[in-house]
């Protein structure tokens, strides 16, 4: 069971070190300084009043001083002395690490622990507030949250960064150093787990009241290594040494179960018994607004099983596997991040992970609603207080958990369970790849969730029933089609209430009594053989005889639940993530859907925090935005961005402009030559393309457009090179998952393009092509703010939004990308001649992959001039004829070029040279960059969770006082 409240009522030993060190009379610290030497201690001698026991309320006034004064915790501010004694205090007394020394990583631990006693104090004064006014809130549930390091971003937002840096100076550390050593937390890979972090930061800024919930990974997605052999794949360690920033809540658990079976009671309620139990325990980290002391809730789930299950006898006998098998298997629930599904096991594995997410959580919000509520429950004030939205399909099980939850437990009749559920969930769509749109084999979700796989059956069924009800029977073919494509159940029969409207009566043909019926020697139609004449050649005259011939019955395709169906269905509201992305998805992927329930669908263009990715990854540009827009206002409101579009001539501004690009070049040089062993010249142009390996977004249309470069440099002379190309350095990173095999020959590819080109005597720093190990949200913010031009170029219609490119123009970094996604809305906002455009548009590609398949492609000759280059073994032995066979054919699997590289190009090469001209120019080059600055406004994530909060959730924003 739940405790009842999600925070304990007397303040944490964190929250009494927050306020005994308010004054750096508080305490004494002997020699703290001479850390390095063989003996020295720290040594912390506590004040009386550093223990005193402290009342706490939602306002959080009242403390006192040595002198016994009052303090107001509401205005009071650290300073650097108080932040150092709060530093030292953690190095002693919370420790992670031995005694004797004061090195970085017990620098980073302390600090970080100070820091969290500053947020531990707003985070329970944010939720008591909430408690007491009993506000709605909204729950976002997402398999990801790529949430990057927290100790900058955390003092950012508490506006402490100056002190905290002069705090670690006392201490003999420089802020950079110690915030260096914190981990990535790797509970997400890509844009569906940043934009969920970005979501949080502008919820908690925007006084939004707000939960995230997601899981625990032990060891993330995985670790990235690049050798010889392309990409290797080790686990990762982000919790090895623990994480500072997150709070176990022992006392916050929920059972949750799988396989078993369901029986029918007395009363005739169907009820879940038997099987496999666990328990998810809580973790929370805080998660600060920026100036504000607003502080929200990430709650993640852990499972394991209570010690009972161990078992004691089995271990004593030698068993020890047995003995741990209990605690194994539910242990393993959250050790990684999608983890492989080629096998049954990795497919039980992640259907028990997204149950977990959704059992857990609505269990919680539950526990919080009836809390609220006192003795006195109203279900239907449910919706009113509570709104679940679905990040992508992985929390679909939500649906019919809550169901299950409310009839089975709670004893509401179904009518009453499904209203509640359609007016509390609802659900955004991040893909229109079919491939992605999850489906779950029938039969496995029946043995692990038999109660569920009942109530999404009843759901189908109601679906079913509503469809009939308004297209009407008289047009069955019609019915038949639409029945087809919106059922939730895919390739499973009719139920009994449905079929008999399909059934055609059979034709009974006329009988001429006067006439006697013609005898006949054939044998009767079977139908479970074929009958066919014995020689078709040489029929024997007034034969009719037959034999019969063996077929093999035609496999029947399996039986799968449509879980993008059950989001639309299920949920009140389902929303896209770019205007184009939006119009797809009425238009052709729930098309149907969209003509019988209109009113469910919006568009909510994705956004970026510009806390993060401006205000404290690139100072440097942050420092002159305020300066020339005259006020730091544009971090909470970037409309005032578009006040740099008045001065994109200015030389003064350009000058400084191009100074802070340098300042970033500079840090991305050192960080290349110590990652990867490359050293680039800062004096090139920094052509980036960071993000997850796959073919739709086409690294390999980029590759493919560098080894042109490569091959077009090699045959011209030194001086014609260097008059002909501006000198790039092309940057790649991201992840190729570990059993997608197409990926990982791409970046293989890459990393050998790279080994041949870096080490050409004859090309230098005219090219350099570097792969950047296991790209993280740390890394993203060296290289976008040092980003000249970045590469967003996937095949057009097949990314829903994206959310790098936002980041890249945010810092003033230009884009050469297709119509797709978001890049629509940027390209109209920072201007059509501020961004590089190529390539097919969304509506040309089914009629371009029809023309392929019917053989009516030709190949631009320069295509096939690379494609021989790279199979002519200039760059190493590896053997790229799958990889270069994938772009060739004109249909099959893994053949034909289904992501039109081949088609883009010569349009894209093309569109490279466009953009050598522009760098040359270097105003031109700046004057472009700065708009790219001033025209990202629309694109913070603030401005989308306003519109979530609005148009969805109906969430009000909640101040503290």
């Amino acid at each position: 069971m739940a405790a009842p409240s999600p925070f304990s009522p007397t303040t944490s030993t964190r929250s009494y070190a927050a306020f005994s060190h308010c004054s750096s009379s508080i305490s004494r610290f002997i020699d703290f300084s001479s850390r390095r030497r063989r003996n020295s201690k720290v040594l912390f001698i506590p004040t009386s009043s550093s223990f005193q026991r402290i009342k706490r309320s939602f306002t959080v006034k009242n403390q006192t001083n040595d002198e016994g004064a009052a303090i107001d915790m509401r205005s009071f501010t650290p300073d650097a002395a108080s932040i150092a004694s709060s530093i030292k205090y953690h190095a002693e007394f919370t420790p992670l690490f031995s005694p004797e020394r004061f090195e970085l990583p017990k620098a980073f631990f302390a600090t970080a622990q100070a820091v969290c006693d500053s947020l531990i104090i707003n985070w329970n004064a944010t939720y008591d507030y909430y408690e007491k006014t009993n506000v709605k809130q909204a729950y976002y549930l997402s398999m990801e949250f790529l949430q990057g390091r927290a100790l900058l971003n955390a003092i950012g937002n508490l506006e402490l960064t100056d002190a905290y840096g002069e705090a670690l100076g006392k201490l003999g550390h420089n802020l950079e150093n110690v915030a260096s050593q914190e981990s990535d937390a790797a509970l997400g890979n890509g844009g569906l787990g940043r934009l969920a972090s970005c979501f949080l930061d502008s919820l908690a800024t925007l006084n939004y009241p707000a939960w995230g919930y997601g899981l625990r990974y032990k060891y993330g997605l995985f670790k990235q290594r690049i050798t010889k052999d392309g990409q290797e794949e080790v686990a990762e360690d982000w919790l090895e040494m623990g994480s500072p920033w997150e709070i176990v809540r022992n006392d916050i658990s929920y059972p949750v179960k799988f396989y078993g079976k369901v029986v029918e009671g007395p009363n005739g309620k169907r009820y879940w018994i038997g099987g496999e139990d666990i328990k998810a325990v809580a973790y929370d980290v805080p998660i600060p607004g920026y100036r504000t002391r607003t502080t929200i809730n990430l709650r993640l789930w852990s499972t394991k099983v209570p010690s009972e299950d161990f078992d004691l006898y089995a271990f004593n006998a030698g068993e020890h596997t047995k003995a741990c098998e209990a605690q194994a298997n539910a242990e393993k629930i959250c050790y990684v991040l999608y983890p492989g599904d080629e096998s049954m096991e990795g497919k039980i594995l992640r259907l028990k992970q997204q149950y977990t997410l959704c059992s857990a959580s609505l269990q919680d919000i539950i526990a919080r609603f009836e809390r609220r509520s006192g003795g006195q429950v109203n279900w239907e004030d449910f919706p009113e207080k509570v709104a679940v939205q679905m990040n992508d399909t992985h929390p679909t099980l939500c649906i019919p958990e809550l169901i299950r939850i409310l009839v089975d437990l709670k004893g509401m009749t179904w009518k009453e369970a499904w209203a509640i559920t359609q007016r509390t969930v609802a659900y955004t769509n991040h893909t229109v790849l079919p491939e992605a749109l999850e489906k779950w084999s029938l039969e496995l979700m029946e043995k692990l969730l038999p109660r569920h796989v009942e109530i999404i059956e009843k759901i189908d069924e109601e679906l079913m029933h509503e469809i009939i009800s308004e297209y009407g029977t008289s047009n069955s073919d019609l019915l038949e089609k639409k029945l087809t494509s919106m059922k939730i159940l895919e390739n499973v029969d009719l139920p009994a209430s449905i079929v008999d409207i399909f059934v055609k009566p059979k034709e009974i043909p006329a009988v001429n009594l006067s006439e006697e019926p013609e005898s006949s020697d054939e044998e009767p139609e079977s139908s479970d053989e074929e009958l066919v004449p014995t020689n078709l050649d040489e029929p024997k005259e007034g034969s009719h005889k037959t034999k019969k011939v063996d077929v093999k019955p035609i496999p029947k395709p399996p039986k799968m639940v449509r879980m993008a169906n059950l989001c639309v269905v299920g949920g009140h509201a389902v929303n896209g993530v770019a205007e184009i992305h939006s119009e797809i998805v009425k238009e052709d992927v729930f098309n149907e859907f969209y003509k019988l329930w209109p009113e469910k669908f919006q568009n909510k263009t994705n956004g970026v925090t510009p806390r993060r990715w401006i205000r404290f990854c690139n100072p440097y540009l942050s420092d002159i935005i305020t300066k020339w827009t005259g006020t730091e206002d544009w971090v909470l409101h970037t409309e005032k961005l578009a006040e740099l579009r008045k001065f994109a001539d200015n030389e003064d501004l350009q000058s400084e402009w191009r100074a802070a690009k340098r300042s970033n070049k500079m840090k991305v040089v050192s960080f290349l030559q110590e990652k990867t062993g490359y050293y680039i010249s800062p004096d090139a142009m920094f052509d980036v393309q960071v993000k997850r390996i796959h073919e739709y977004k086409r690294q390999l249309l980029n590759i493919l457009g560098i080894v042109y470069r490569y091959k077009k440099m090699k045959e011209m002379s030194a001086a014609e090179r260097k008059a002909k190309f501006v000198p790039r350095v092309c940057i790649f990173g991201g992840k190729a998952f570990a059993t997608y095999v197409q990926a990982k020959r791409i970046v293989k590819f890459i990393t050998d393009v790279g080994s041949t080109v870096n080490h050409d005597p004859e090309i230098g720093d005219l090219l350099k092509v570097v792969f950047v190990p296991d790209y993280n949200v740390t890394v993203a913010e060296l290289l976008i703010p040092a980003s000249e031009l970045s590469q967003h170029i996937s095949t057009a219609g097949m990314e829903a939004s994206g959310t790098s490119n936002m980041k890249f123009s945010m810092n003033g970094c230009i884009l050469i990308g297709t119509l797709d996604g978001a890049n629509v809305e940027i390209r109209q906002e920072v201007g059509s001649e501020n961004f590089f455009l190529f390539g097919a548009r969304a509506p040309e590609i089914a009629g371009l992959r029809k023309e392929r398949a019917e053989g009516k492609f030709v190949p631009d000759p320069r295509f096939e001039e690379v494609k021989n280059f790279v199979r002519s073994g200039v760059f190493g032995p590896y053997n790229y004829d799958e990889l270069m066979g994938s772009l060739e054919g004109n249909e099959g699997y893994g053949s034909a070029d289904y992501f039109l590289v081949g088609k883009d190009f010569p349009s894209y090469i093309e569109c490279q040279e466009k953009i050598d001209e522009a760098y040359r120019d270097q105003r031109r080059w700046t004057r472009m960059s700065i708009l790219n600055t001033a025209g990202s406004y629309k694109f913070s994530s603030d401005r989308t969770i306003r519109e979530y909060a609005r148009d969805i959730w109906n969430i009000e924003p909640v101040k503290l006082l």
